[in-house]
């Protein structure tokens, strides 16, 4: 178990993930032609030498991707006391039309709980939704969060409609998903935002710019989508957790409020965009001590959680070593390590149920 404990507070880790080898297999047989098109993406995107590289990194760590042994031996060695998992982004499948997007959710939803019922005292999860499909994910949700007792859900930074009809992109902004919030934020539910993919396609296809640079930059325009519609105005119990420190967004926000003094189709949210930052949480992972601290400084301490992306080759090996390298004051450590999660109400699923505080 944990060996850098803060305070007697089990250290939780926000960002990990699961492979679920049947979802896949569930979407490459109920849609082939989709599954096909989604291959034939993400190798334009990511170029043959990264495709190359990522399916030799998923091939070596499979096993901590699906077995659990090693899951727990892994945390063990790493000093987290409860993981928090997440599908991996890969199984969005945004692709998908109605029928199967809703099953594949909850199929998604239910293999998460299976996994987490088999160590409820180390695991806790988020389930998918149909983002390319706004009147479903509240049905989604509530299967994730009332039917599998799971903490919430993990969305992408968008998504595009499969409809040959309508082919319009859904970001985090549409209207359409005004619905899905007010449910979130009526259940406590936590929104795990992990960008998959980015738009910008092929301009990315070397150097691993498809992640390096994608990345950050999906979050900080589903972010700014988040921000300047006003949504956190309408909901402002909403739990919103980005990926990977939130991308470009937190140490950048300057131009954007700039333009939110000066820019009237900016002004639609009822604050600056830094203002923002103090309703969102944040994972620590930004791969210098120097950003993380920068990132505190953006959203404050109490907004910044431990996150691994466990165990991808982006992520981190020593998630808390790293925070503890950050020279945060001892009091800053403790709420990322422990605290923060803990307030939201993320705990392992042995835990006693308890309404999240803010």
């Amino acid at each position: 178990m944990n060996t850098l404990a803060t305070d007697h507070q089990s250290v939780i880790d926000v960002h990990a993930h699961v492979l679920i080898p049947a979802l896949q297999q569930a979407v490459a047989e109920g849609d082939p032609e989709g599954f096909a098109a989604l291959q034939a993406l993400e190798a334009l995107r990511n170029g043959p030498e990264s495709m190359a590289t990522s399916g030799a990194m998923i091939k070596e760590r499979w096993q901590q991707l699906t077995d659990l042994t090693r899951r727990l031996k892994d945390m063990d060695a790493q000093g987290v006391d409860v993981q928090l998992v997440s599908p991996s982004p890969s199984h969005f499948y945004y692709f998908a039309r109605a029928e199967l997007a809703l099953a594949l959710a909850k199929q998604a939803n239910a293999a998460v709980r299976e996994l987490i019922d088999r160590a409820p005292d180390r695991l806790n999860g988020l389930g998918l939704v149909p983002l390319q499909h706004p009147h479903l994910m509240v049905e989604a949700l509530e299967h994730a969060v009332t039917e599998c007792g799971l903490a919430g859900v993990e969305i992408g930074s968008f998504a595009g409609t499969p409809e040959a009809a309508e082919r319009t992109t859904v970001e985090l902004s549409d209207p359409r998903l005004e619905s899905f919030w007010s449910r979130a934020e009526e259940l406590g539910a936590l929104v795990f935002l992990h960008p998959f993919g980015c738009s910008l396609d092929e301009r990315l296809d070397r150097f691993y710019l498809a992640n390096t640079v994608s990345q950050p930059a999906e979050n900080a325009v589903a972010l700014s989508h988040l921000i300047f519609s006003g949504v956190l105005d309408r909901y402002p119990d909403l739990r919103i957790l980005a990926a990977h420190g939130g991308g470009y967004l937190p140490t950048t926000i300057g131009r954007s409020d700039h333009a939110w003094k000066v820019r009237p189709e900016a002004r639609q949210c009822a604050e600056p965009p830094s203002s923002y930052l103090r309703r969102i949480f944040f994972d620590s992972l930004v791969h210098h001590p120097r950003e993380l601290r920068a990132l505190i400084e953006a959203a404050g301490p109490t907004q910044v959680m431990l996150g691994s992306d466990y165990p991808f080759d982006m992520g981190s090996d020593h998630p808390v070593a790293e925070v503890h390298a950050a020279g945060l004051s001892d009091a800053d450590i403790t709420r990322v390590l422990a605290g923060n999660a803990g307030r939201l109400g993320i705990t392992s699923a042995a835990a006693p149920a308890a309404r999240p505080t803010v």
